[in-house]
Parts: structure tokens; C-alpha cells; sequence
């Protein structure tokens, strides 16, 4: 099966958690069909797995809205984009779109990243459901990560296409700390600051717990570091780190007490998967996504108290419950892997190229009756 994959969301310098789930996706496909990448900027390829390519336009690009033409002469059997947003008129392939979550419905600030356009665009675009139901149905099949994000897109009716699960996984490779290692007390928070994020109720927490240092691992621009350092309270320790290389990061994780998180809405969360691989204990906020994912592992506190997230890194003082903590959060992030997300993608490939070809052969059918009838006398 020749498969062309969207890679244009990957970034040019670090990953982001897209541009980390298509290139992980790339990887583990290519060592089971002929794959080859979709890029627009040749600096993508240094974030990239050594596969084929082919260099288009910008996904932001205006040009988008014409992409299929080009699309349809490489003759993939079958395309995947990591996003729900790719130009698809005109096409004459089989296509699976992919839809993360619906946060931005409650939570419209558009990333950053994005150019001003877009991110108008992008605010418009979540003001209503018909446009997300618009670009979903033009796939043939619709891939997300999780069951709670499938479920919300079939509470509100997004699409007529089948949903299937294609999910993340923690990066391969990764070594859990040694046996008996004891962890420093330092607290882990990998994730944007956007307010969704709540960010600021574990900034409070850390009042109670002088003893320990919260690291704020995320690249943050410098009017967001001064909101939060205002809210930083007397005698806790909190760093900034506005980035760190994934090696730092799996050094700190490795040395560390807990990575938390109590962010109100997520599609999936992978720092929390990423943690467990590594043996590092997960503070998360009570949310059916992370209960999804961290299964019976991690630690859950209600997102809106402070005090309730101090007890829970209180609990881990004990030497017993943090190893027991980290020995459940292995087995759980064991439950995942690319490999099998792999396998699950090209099963809605195959899905999307048979629905493909019986929506093709019902269109040349109803075309050749229109035919006929048009020419009996």
C-alpha cells in the first residue's frame, strides 16, 4: 500500500505534540508500508525520519484549497493528515483526516505560532460545529486519539464518517530510572501556558510545599513568564526553563519526584504517557481524558484545589507509595505503543480506500442511470 502522510505540521525546530505524533506515526508506518512524507519547508526534515518526501506548499498557505490537484497526480493508495484541515477538493484518493480534541471550541486563543490570518481565522472557524462537520466529512475516514474525544465528536454529530482510534505513545527507547533510585523533590510541568492549562492553581499549590521545586519545562514568551512569576508565592521555588532538549527532559523526568498536570482539557496528554515509560509518578487533574489515559496510575486531585494537589505530592513523601507509584505508571505506559497506533492507522487506510472505491463505483453507477435516462427517447 503506497501511503502519503501529511508531514507539514512538523515543526522546524522543536516538536510540538502534533508535530511529534505525525513524525512518531511516519516512523513506525514506513516499517510497514511504502510511505512517503508531505513537507513544505526543508528545515522539517531534521525532526524527520529518513523517508521519502515530497516538498508542497505551506498547509497555511492559500494554495491549500487546491492541494488535492497536486496530490492526485503522486497516486498514493491512500492519504493521512494528522489534521483535520487539508485541502481535499477535487481529490481522487482515499483520505483519513484527523481531529485531536475540542478544546478550542471552549478555549478559542489560537496557538501562537500560527500567523495572524490564520489565528482570525482559526477564532471564526470555532465559533460554531458546521465548519468542523464541513472539512470532516470530506474524509472518508476520521481518525482521533482517545475514546473521550471520540465521544464528544459523536455527542455533537461532527461527522457521518466512521471514527477510529489512532492513539499516542511515549517516545521509544526510553529507559525508566534505575531500581531504588530516590527522587529529588522537584515537580515536572511539561505543556503550554495557556489558560486552559491552569498552570496558575499549581503556582498556589506550591505554597505549601516549600521543600520543593516546580520546574516549568515549556518554551513561554516573556509577557506570560511575568504574569505567572506575579503569582509565584512566598518561599516556593519555581523555575522557568522556557524549553529544554529532549534529552534535559528525560533527565529531569528521570530524576524527579512527579510530572503534574492539572490542565482543564486535553486530547490526550503524552507528557503523562511520557512519565509512566520512564517510572516517573503523575499528579493529574480529575478529568475522564486523564483517567483514560493514566488508567489506575496516576494520582488524581480536583483542578481547583491547591490544597488538594499539595496532598497528593505530600503522599509521594512516602518512599513505599512513590514506588509503587512508579512501578503501576510503567505498566500502564507499557498498555501503549506506536507499533500498535501504527497498526490501528493502516486499518482506517484500508477502511478509507474500500469505502473510497464503493463511493466511486455508486458515483460512476448513478452517473451512467443519469445517462441512460437522458437518452431514451
Amino acid at each position: 500500500m503506497r501511503i502519503l502522510i501529511d508531514a507539514r505540521f512538523t515543526r522546524t525546530d522543536h516538536h510540538d505534540g502534533i508535530s511529534r505524533y505525525g513524525a512518531s506515526l511516519v516512523e513506525a508506518l514506513s516499517q510497514r508500508a511504502d510511505v512517503t512524507m508531505l513537507i513544505h519547508d526543508d528545515r522539517q526534515l531534521a525532526l524527520l525520519p529518513e523517508v521519502p518526501h515530497v516538498k508542497i506548499n505551506s498547509p497555511f498557505s492559500p494554495a491549500e484549497l487546491f492541494v488535492a490537484a497536486r496530490i492526485n497526480r503522486l497516486e498514493p493508495d491512500a492519504v493521512f493528515c494528522p489534521m483535520q484541515t487539508m485541502g481535499s477538493f477535487g481529490r481522487r484518493y482515499p483520505l483519513v483526516l484527523t481531529l485531536h480534541d475540542l478544546i478550542y471550541y471552549q478555549n478559542r486563543t489560537p496557538p501562537r505560532f500560527l500567523p495572524l490570518p490564520v489565528r482570525i481565522l482559526w477564532r471564526l472557524y470555532h465559533l460554531a460545529y458546521w465548519p468542523q462537520r464541513l472539512l470532516l466529512n470530506r474524509a472518508d475516514v476520521v481518525a482521533t486519539i482517545s475514546e473521550t474525544t471520540r465521544a464528544l465528536m459523536q455527542q455533537h454529530r461532527l461527522t457521518r464518517r466512521p471514527i477510529r482510534i489512532v492513539g499516542n505513545a511515549p517516545q521509544p527507547g526510553s529507559r525508566p530510572r534505575p531500581p531504588g533510585a530516590q527522587p529529588e523533590k522537584s515537580l515536572l510541568y511539561m505543556g503550554s501556558f495557556m489558560p486552559y492549562k491552569n498552570v496558575e492553581t499549581l503556582l498556589a499549590g506550591m505554597a505549601g510545599l516549600p521543600d520543593y521545586t516546580l520546574h516549568l519545562l515549556s518554551r513561554i514568551t516573556p509577557e506570560r513568564q511575568r504574569e505567572l512569576e506575579a503569582l509565584v508565592p512566598a518561599g516556593a521555588a519555581v523555575v522557568f526553563h522556557n524549553g529544554v532538549t529532549d534529552g534535559e527532559y528525560e533527565q529531569l523526568l528521570r530524576s524527579g519526584t512527579a510530572l503534574v498536570t492539572l490542565s482543564r482539557a486535553e486530547g490526550y496528554g503524552l507528557p503523562v504517557i511520557e512519565a509512566m515509560a520512564l517510572g516517573t509518578p503523575v499528579i493529574a487533574a480529575d478529568t475522564p481524558i486523564f483517567r483514560e489515559v493514566g488508567g489506575n496510575a496516576a494520582l488524581y486531585v480536583d483542578p481547583d484545589s491547591p490544597e488538594e494537589f499539595g496532598r497528593a505530592v505530600r503522599t509521594l513523601d512516602d518512599p513505599l507509595h512513590w514506588r509503587d507509584a512508579s512501578a503501576s505508571g510503567r505498566a500502564q505506559a507499557d498498555t501503549y505503543s506506536w507499533e500498535t497506533s501504527a497498526d490501528s492507522l493502516i486499518a482506517a487506510l484500508e477502511e478509507a480506500a474500500e469505502l473510497h472505491a464503493r463511493s466511486r463505483a455508486t458515483s460512476t453507477s448513478n452517473l451512467g442511470a443519469r445517462e441512460r435516462r437522458r437518452r431514451r427517447p
